[in-house]
């Protein structure tokens, strides 16, 4: 099976510094089923293209795999593997090029750090939902597709086509996003994977996804494929990327037709009844979607599911207590869990931080550090926040944030009302200042703990708003997740437990004059506290006192 990169930056053959393979060796990576070569067939300061091949050995293939994988006999010996991107595909590019894809390059760290133009092409490809799934999955991440269908035999077009596709992107990118966005994409397509789902994928879906996954339309397919639709991890994974920010609108809820109320349904039928919905599967196909879709389903069914105990369509209840953000203890007055349907944590945060400003009476209201503009877009819907405002370090997080609010195409008088810049919290900006309250939710734990103090400055000393509501996970809380190990998000520099939380707020009150309340989000477990920890500050007059 074959993979080849190509990039016309000048030079091109930095290409290679990137990858940290040299372009004038091919080198060899043993493999547990087979070898992946990498070479590069062609060179110039113009164009450089690396190609990777992984040569796949059907007999140490068969040995690796036990007697409950689907394709067991003939099947073991007689299948596509040696030809088809698929998994191993997947799992050889993760190994082979492990730190291109953390994006570390010594020798051009600018250039690993940029976009630059990229050309990606599999000859080969297994996709269960045709070339339409394809340019579903990749266009979204600014990729241009031409994906085609293989036909069955060439000698016979009224055979129809096969289910493989050639897939040529194009676009520009960071390296590091491109070979991640395969890493997870590939699998998913093929929709089966040659080992065991454990759930370290949960980890891995994360790592890999973490700059694009939480915003992708199609996140949901790409979740419960990538995890092998086992419940329990998929739950987690969405749990994760709603921790990742205010991006990720997942309910939890069947992805198709599904009553909340009903019996649950089997959910590869459903993905199966969603891809017939938009065209991309013959309703034939929809009784067959219900057999297990590679070997761990197979596995745990060999298995007495064993791995999935029975009622696992409910989420997990560790300890007893409902999942964060479970309506039956965060909803309405007089509301039940079998009542409401669950909501997610970003969502009961975000309507947490609305009801917060509406009470405290805020007009003009700033979000700092907004990225993709969720709270920004809410705000807007109400009219009684005459002045909006967002500030983000990221320009892409603005540039997305942007696209998303249709600032395009806004009204007149709703962008009158609306504004949106770059700067760093970190540092003294006049467009800080002027605003009734300041929100910084899911901020303060992506900066580092020695820069906390010019972020405190910043805000409650210089931009000196009546108010600033602060959300920050509360890190006791992480227990509850059952796969999560060390911290919710790659990119959280620290965690507060609650009284570090309080002992932060008493500190910043006691420096420049607020007072503090404290309030929680999500299922307040009577054990460790709620999932995520909310304070506002409140600016305490001139000769008041703090009471």
């Amino acid at each position: 099976m074959l993979l080849t990169i190509s990039t016309t930056v000048r030079p091109a053959t930095d290409l290679g510094f990137l990858l940290h393979k040299h372009p004038d060796r091919v080198q060899e990576f043993a493999q547990s089923y087979g070898v992946a070569r990498v070479l590069y067939p062609e060179v110039s300061r113009e164009r450089c293209t690396a190609a990777l091949l992984l040569d796949v050995d059907p007999v140490r293939l068969v040995r690796s795999r036990g007697r409950s994988t689907p394709d067991y006999a003939l099947g073991q010996y007689v299948n596509d593997r040696p030809y088809a991107a698929s998994s191993l595909l997947a799992v050889a590019l993760g190994e082979v090029f492990r730190t291109a894809r953390a994006g570390r390059c010594a020798a051009r760290p600018e250039l690993a750090a940029a976009p630059i133009p990229l050309e990606i092409t599999l000859p080969a490809l297994p996709c269960r939902g045709g070339p339409e799934l394809a340019h579903r999955l990749f266009e979204p991440l600014g990729w241009a597709v031409e994906a085609g269908a293989i036909p069955l035999d060439e000698g016979f077009p009224e055979w129809g086509d096969s289910r493989y596709v050639r897939l040529a992107l194009r676009g520009e990118t960071r390296l590091a996003d491109a070979l991640n966005q395969l890493y997870v994409l590939l699998p998913v397509l093929d929709d089966a994977k040659h080992y065991w789902v454990a759930s370290d994928e949960v980890d891995k879906l994360i790592r890999a996804g973490e700059s694009w996954l939480a915003g992708h339309p199609e996140r949901n397919l790409i979740t419960r494929r990538y995890l092998g639709r086992r419940l329990t991890l998929t739950r987690t994974a969405f749990a994760r990327l709603a921790e990742i920010g205010d991006d990720v609108e997942e309910e939890l809820d069947p992805p198709i037709g599904e009553d909340p109320a009903a019996e649950p349904v089997d959910p590869a039928v459903a993905e199966s009844a969603e891809l017939a919905a938009a065209g991309l599967m013959e309703p034939a196909e929809l009784t067959s979607a219900a057999e297990p879709a590679g070997e761990a389903d197979l596995a745990d069914r060999a298995a007495g599911s064993a791995a999935e105990p029975a009622g696992s369509a409910e989420p997990p209840r560790p300890g007893g207590t409902p999942p964060a953000g479970e309506a039956g203890e965060t909803g309405q007055a007089g509301e039940t869990g079998d009542a409401v349907r669950r909501r997610p944590l970003n969502v009961l945060r975000r309507q947490a931080v609305l009801d917060a400003l509406e009470e405290l009476g805020a007009q003009r209201v700033i979000d700092l550090g907004c990225g993709s503009g969720e709270l920004v877009g809410a705000l807007l819907e109400r009219p009684r926040f005459t002045k909006v405002a967002g500030a983000d370090v990221s320009a892409r997080a603005l540039t997305i944030a942007a696209r998303r609010l249709k600032l395009d195409r806004m009204p007149e008088r709703r962008r009158e009302r609306l504004e949106l810049f770059q700067g760093a919290l970190t540092y003294t900006d006049d467009r800080f200042a002027g605003y009734d309250a300041a929100v910084l939710m899911e901020v303060v734990e992506h900066v580092d703990p020695p820069r906390l103090g010019a972020l405190e400055r910043v805000v409650f000393g210089t931009a000196r708003p009546g108010h600033v509501i602060v959300t920050t996970p509360n890190s006791e809380y992480n227990v509850r997740y059952e796969f999560l190990t060390g911290m919710r998000h790659p990119d959280h520099r620290f965690e507060w437990t609650r009284a570090e939380f309080r002992a932060w707020a008493a500190k910043v009150c006691g420096e420049y004059g607020y007072r503090a309340a404290f309030r929680p989000v999500g299922d307040d477990d009577p054990e460790v506290g709620p999932p995520t920890q909310m304070a506002l500050f409140s600016l305490v007059p001139e000769g008041g006192g703090d009471d």
